[in-house]
């Protein structure tokens, strides 16, 4: 599914227009981005939960080179289901 595609989804579910629905998911997402920024993690029940995770240093292999080297820390977005999310999907 094409974020378009969901803007028509949710204006069909909701009975507003497009533009509506294009301003609301526009605001959740940057709200979601907004919160994620700052450390701080999303909760939505019976969803899931979206939060920042630290990975170490690793090293790597460039795969043009073949040429080993050290890739430093970064903090990574996750999202993890939530259990009415995942028991939908696996009927």
């Amino acid at each position: 599914m094409t974020k378009t595609e969901l803007i028509n989804s949710i204006a069909d579910k909701a009975n507003c227009t497009k533009k509506d629905a294009s301003a609301v998911l526009e605001a959740t997402l940057d709200a979601i981005q907004e919160t994620l920024v700052t450390g701080e993690k999303v909760s939505i029940t019976g969803f899931g939960t979206f939060e920042i995770r630290e990975r170490g240093e690793k090293v790597c292999i460039n795969p043009r080179t073949k040429a080993k080297m050290t890739c430093p820390p970064c903090k990574a977005p996750a999202f993890k289901a939530g259990r009415a999310l995942k028991e939908s999907v696996n009927k």
